[in-house]
């Protein structure tokens, strides 16, 4: 859970002061250079998460861009990182970061639209942004993510195989991301160019913050609505939905969910995988992506040029031709999880095969 989520308004505001405070304090050490550089080839690096904690992004991602700053520049200081995933929180964490004059920050943006103004004043004191996973508003000095209609679309094949090889119909659910974040908008797209005319959308939702207790509430109405019996896939986008959807059916006693697919890799996903109750992921090799991200971090707040860095460019809503990297993702399901996720390092055996699942691991060829 990211910092603040969950806690009372009064409390959030009081810990984003807080947070606040400590980051202008912080502002004393390293270089001191801010506004785009000028301090040399040792910069102050910002980094916002939109999750910390058990998300991915406090598993994944924040570790390795922590630690690709140190590869990339070893003279400067240790990444000043908030995570939080409430938006007025990260808002006020960002306008922190500008006040104590870091030379670039990385935005994964929990409200895009929201950060707009923040990322405007952000230009106006000579601070670039690189937006991470998620499109930012705003005069943005670079973009990391991965091909989001490529995701959408492998969810869709995937769900598609899973339903022919169970061969019960077509009627299925959509469990898509959070209307705030433009990324859902995007994996909807793809999986709606592979789904169209091969299915029959019985209910569709847009989770309202992503979030599982959401996703949860949605898949019981349209168990409801639809009968268990009636649903024959679910399109979830990431893998907490995905775990709600499954629990889902869980309290409505169905002994066998239909195909689930999900998004992200999350271990208790890959483990409900290996047990059959989840029929896939996309697996995003983060390391790609973070290295990319540093890299195109670092050379802008050293006042460089970061077109070696991108692959091609890209709009946003406010922005035309942001120097943009568009990566591939990888489709996982119970067959190719040791030569995936094992095999790049994201999980070991043991991790995944715990020994309530060991049965499973041993008919998937894991153990």
């Amino acid at each position: 859970m990211g910092l603040g989520a969950g806690l009372p308004a009064m409390k959030r505001g009081f810990l984003a002061v807080a947070v606040a405070a400590a980051l202008g304090l912080a502002g004393a050490c390293g270089s001191g250079a801010g506004g785009g550089g000028g301090g040399g080839d040792s910069i102050n690096v910002g980094v916002l998460m939109p999750g910390g904690g058990d998300s991915r992004f406090g598993r994944f991602d924040r570790p390795l861009i922590e630690k690709q700053v140190k590869v990339v520049c070893p003279e400067c200081p240790a990444a000043t990182v908030a995570a939080t995933s409430d938006p007025t929180v990260q808002q006020q964490q960002f306008e922190a970061m500008i006040t104590r004059g870091v030379d670039v920050i990385i935005l994964a943006a929990v409200d895009p639209k929201l950060m707009r103004p923040t990322v405007e004043a952000a230009h106006r004191a000579g601070i670039p942004v690189v937006a991470y996973d998620r499109l930012a508003e705003g005069p943005i000095s670079g973009y990391v993510t991965f091909d989001g209609d490529k995701v959408g679309r492998l969810q869709g094949e995937a769900l598609l195989k899973a339903m022919r090889a169970r061969g019960n119909g077509r009627r299925i659910v959509m469990m898509n991301g959070a209307t705030t974040d433009p990324n859902s908008a995007w994996y909807k797209g793809g999986a709606l160019a592979v789904l169209k005319g091969k299915v029959t959308i019985g209910k569709s939702y847009d989770t309202v913050g992503w979030r599982p207790e959401n996703a949860y509430d949605n898949m019981t109405g349209a168990i409801s609505a639809l009968g268990a019996e009636n649903i024959d896939g679910v399109l979830s986008a990431n893998d907490s939905m995905a775990g709600a959807v499954v629990a889902a059916f869980k309290a409505a006693k169905v002994a066998k969910p239909p195909p689930v697919t999900g998004q992200d890799a999350d271990l208790m996903a890959v483990q409900r995988i290996v047990k059959g109750t989840q029929y896939m992921t996309v697996y995003k090799p983060y390391k790609r992506a973070t290295d990319a991200t540093v890299g195109m971090a670092v050379a802008l707040g050293r006042g460089e040029k970061v077109g070696a860095i991108a692959t091609g460019s890209i709009d946003s809503p406010t922005t035309k031709d942001v120097p943009a990297v568009l990566l591939p993702s990888v489709p996982v399901t119970v067959g190719n999880i040791e030569d995936t996720l094992v095999k790049d390092g994201l999980y070991t055996v043991e991790q995944i095969c715990v020994p309530a699942l060991r049965p499973a691991c041993d008919r998937a060829g894991l153990t």
